[in-house]
């Protein structure tokens, strides 16, 4: 069998085992990734979270001194959604027409495959290699806990990499940089009781409608400088009350507010405590408006010749491809590493359709010209050729 060949029928192994991030038993899937591993001599280790297993890390040390890059692709995916609107088996793993079909060829269980080539070659010439190459298969990515990578980090037996590049598809573009954000619930009170009293003080459901447009209505910075995108509140979520004959007396909002280096995490939450502050003096409760923040990642975007950026995108052109850097408007894992100092990138692979809907499936075609960029990439960074 061909590398290739071997790569994609890793793949179509890994999409016919379900991973469906919180809905499906992870083992299944790491134990086909480890008796590929095994079956190659190559070293790895279990990694472990509050939950459970939540990633496979492999370590292809160098035989001669020098940083350590990882190469990161998540094998839990996204649930399948409405399976009767689906045109083959969310578990397919068919090759039709040059695609690879179901959950996960895209997103990114692809490039794990590919990512696991890379370092089975890599394992054969390790001698020549500086530093070495860590590859991280994540199967607490699409939680949104990223639990892989935390235990990654925090692996004490582990090297800290200098850089990192992340397997999401997309042929175009090097994700290097994304806002960040910073999320919280917000409790709104108000006095309940019957609605048909004759007390008229608003509920708390009437509140939070209140606080919504206070917050939609607040004024956000344009983009600035050289990051290309500006901020961005979202209301995400509503809940409050239970049938018709109670005003109800807490209302909670989900608040997603995209951060940029010139409005940060701070600056979100002083928006939304003074949209908070405004409320509670105009219509006053019994209690309080409570923020609890859920989450805060900063944004990043790595400067032109930062590594593993620019070794990516100069083995691109070497390649023949026109791949241009981008800094993303969603956050991604990328951000949990720029917190933790760490440069990356987040996107560059197949071209893909359906990716977390319908029909998802991965162009096969990419896989070679893809496949060597990494290849380029790694050994370039490693001092090899």
């Amino acid at each position: 069998m061909t590398p290739q060949a071997d790569v994609i029928d890793l793949a179509q192994r890994l999409i016919r085992l379900p991973s469906r991030a919180g809905i499906d038993d992870y083992g299944p899937v790491l134990g086909v990734l480890e008796d590929w591993l095994a079956g190659r001599g190559l070293p790895y280790h279990r990694l472990h979270g509050d939950t459970g297993a939540v990633g496979l890390l492999i370590e292809v040390a160098g035989g001669r001194p020098g940083p350590w890059w990882a190469l990161d692709a998540c094998v839990d995916t996204a649930p399948y959604g409405d399976e009767a609107a689906w045109s083959f088996a969310p578990d397919s793993g068919e090759v039709v027409d040059g695609w690879l079909c179901g959950r996960g060829a895209a997103d990114s269980k692809l490039a794990a495959a590919m990512f696991c080539g890379i370092a089975a070659e890599l394992h054969g010439r390790a001698g020549d290699l500086r530093g070495g190459l860590a590859v991280l298969l994540d199967v607490d990515e699409h939680t949104g806990g990223f639990g892989g990578a935390r235990a990654y980090l925090a692996d004490p037996e582990a090297v800290r990499p200098a850089g990192v590049m992340i397997g999401y598809p997309g042929l175009d573009e090097v994700v290097v940089g994304g806002r960040g954000l910073w999320r919280a619930t917000i409790a709104v009170h108000a006095a309940s009781g019957h609605s048909g009293s004759r007390r008229t003080t608003p509920g708390a459901v009437s509140r939070a409608a209140h606080l919504v447009r206070l917050l939609e209505e607040a004024e956000l910075p344009d983009a600035e400088g050289e990051f290309p995108l500006p901020p961005k509140l979202t209301v995400t979520s509503c809940h409050g009350g239970q049938g018709f004959s109670v005003v109800p007396g807490l209302c909670e909002l989900g608040v997603d507010i995209r951060t940029t280096p010139n409005f940060d995490a701070r600056d979100a939450e002083r928006l939304v405590r003074a949209a908070v502050g405004e409320l509670d003096a105009a219509v006053p409760a019994p209690r309080p408006t409570a923020i609890t923040t859920v989450a805060a990642w900063p944004p990043y975007q790595l400067g032109e010749g930062r590594q593993p950026a620019a070794a990516l995108l100069e083995a691109a052109a070497q390649e023949g491809l026109a791949v241009r850097p981008k800094t993303a408007g969603p956050s991604n894992i990328g951000n949990l590493l720029a917190g933790e100092g760490i440069p990356a990138t987040a996107g560059f692979g197949v071209r893909y359709e359906g990716l977390h809907g319908v029909d998802e499936r991965a162009c096969l075609k990419d896989l070679p010209a893809v496949h060597a960029v990494y290849r380029r990439a790694v050994l370039g960074l490693l001092g090899s050729s």
